[in-house]
């Protein structure tokens, strides 16, 4: 996304419109008629109920590895032609070949070793053992600790994607600089040694942060803190890209971009009603408020830019759409449609403020994973503390707005907990692969280009 001029003149407002949503996020505390109470069984109080065994549910298998695929489909080719539209042309081949070999990568990886170390048996909620090192033991049968009525295999492919994209995101940081040879140690040693154990901690049985009660529905925490402050991390190490804020660099492709923002539109609904489990009410409960977020997104990210800029863009859209999809990703299972609309509106005007301001800053974060992953995926999930409602999930807990003001406490904790753990250990695992590999191209070969230094292939034939 291109950063434009600060004037603030123009900046006031932005902040009105913040303060605004704010405002009405706060008045919505009372208005939960949309938010009908989840239907309860009765049971006599002298009644005796045996434990149902975990049964395969042939309608909860199909809609989890059809979540699967479509989550596939939002790395490559969705995140693969976002990106690679954003780029300059010398380097959208570079772009979209990272992304497609991190879902090589990760799902050998994944297989191997990484599903043991992120939802294997817990070793003091930090870590999963390698009991199912290669998968031993994951199997056919259910597992009930993570899913009742699909095979265990299923719930490992699922998480797999997830797995996939993470690496994904953060390549948006360091577009156009780094090294092939670097950009494959990197993501196998982070994938290993941040997104493995921060899987744990959140989602596996015995994780201490979901022990603590932390809802991340679907990896705002993480998935997308994650990714963004691991890109922040990569974007302060690798360092700017050569004519930075001297000369433009302007996507070579906006086609290919609002292409690929349409992808991962479309392949969210996997990502976030998939994270179910089971194709029943919560999933469609799900499906509904991640529309409704992204359309909110998209619609605030456009009316701010036509306001402060004059003009509304197809690429202001494009982004705005991904900022409510983060943004909406773990508060989604948790929250009702009117909930989502306030969460798609804050991520919408966050987002674009984040990226107003990067030049301030001075970090070249090339395609803004950080503004839109980072501070998106920071506000979905302090958003989740201020509209969850048991209401519509009662396995998850009441926000803020609905009584219970100890969740955003536990919320911030987590979101605080990402920061930390995954900038220093992003910070030492870029040393490691700077010392073996180095980390940035040439001059010579960021002047010709990924396409031909790292790949002697173009993206596009000329004449």
């Amino acid at each position: 996304m291109r950063s434009p001029n600060i004037s603030m003149k123009k900046f006031l407002p932005v902040l009105l419109y913040l303060a605004l949503s704010a405002g009405g996020a706060a008045l919505y505390a009372q208005d939960a008629w949309a938010q009908a109470p989840a239907a309860t069984e009765t049971v006599a109080p002298d009644a005796v109920v045996a434990p149902a065994p975990p049964k395969i549910d042939t309608g909860d298998t199909a809609w989890v590895l059809v979540s699967t695929a479509l989550v596939l489909l939002m790395t490559a080719p969705g995140v693969a032609l976002f990106y690679g539209g954003m780029t300059r042309s010398k380097n959208a081949l570079g772009t979209i070949m990272q992304s497609f070999m991190i879902l090589c990568l990760i799902s050998l990886q994944w297989v191997l070793w990484g599903y043991s170390l992120a939802f294997g048996p817990d070793i003091g909620g930090i870590i999963g053992s390698l009991e199912w090192f290669a998968l031993n033991g994951v199997g056919s049968e259910p597992y009930p600790a993570y899913a009742a009525t699909i095979p265990h295999q299923a719930f490992m492919l699922f998480q797999m994607m997830f797995a996939v994209i993470t690496p994904a995101l953060i390549t948006g940081a360091f577009a156009e600089r780094i090294k092939f040879s670097a950009f494959i140690l990197f993501t196998l040693l982070w994938a290993t040694f941040i997104y493995d154990p921060l899987c744990h901690w959140v989602w596996g049985v015995g994780g201490w942060v979901r022990n603590l009660g932390a809802l991340d529905f679907a990896g705002g925490t993480v998935v997308h803190i994650s990714s963004g402050i691991a890109g922040l991390a990569a974007a302060i190490m690798v360092r700017k890209r050569l004519g930075h804020g001297k000369e433009a660099m302007h996507p070579h492709n906006l086609p290919m971009t609002l292409t690929g923002a349409a992808l991962l539109w479309f392949g969210w609904f996997g990502f976030n009603a998939g994270s179910a489990l089971g194709a029943g009410a919560l999933a469609a409960s799900t499906f509904l408020t991640t529309n409704t977020a992204t359309a909110a997104s998209a619609l605030a990210w456009m009316v701010l830019e036509w306001w402060y800029r004059g003009k509304p863009s197809a690429l202001g859209a494009a982004t705005g759409a991904v900022a409510g999809l983060v943004a909406i990703t773990p508060a989604s299972g948790f929250v009702g449609p009117i909930s989502s609309i306030w969460i798609g509106m804050g991520a919408g005007g966050l987002c674009y403020l984040a990226v107003m301001l990067k030049p301030l800053f001075g970090y070249d974060d090339a395609l803004d994973a950080v503004g839109v992953h980072g501070v998106g995926g920071m506000w979905g999930a302090l958003a989740t503390g201020l509209f969850a409602s048991k209401a519509i999930n009662s396995a998850g807990a009441d926000g803020l707005f609905f009584g219970n003001p100890a969740q955003l406490g536990i919320q911030a904790m987590a979101v605080l907990v990402t920061i930390v753990f995954v900038f220093v250990g992003t910070l030492i695992i870029l040393a490691v692969v700077g010392a073996i590999t180095g980390l940035r191209v040439s001059e010579e070969d960021e002047q010709t280009g990924l396409d031909l230094s790292q790949h002697d292939e173009k993206a596009y034939s000329q004449g």
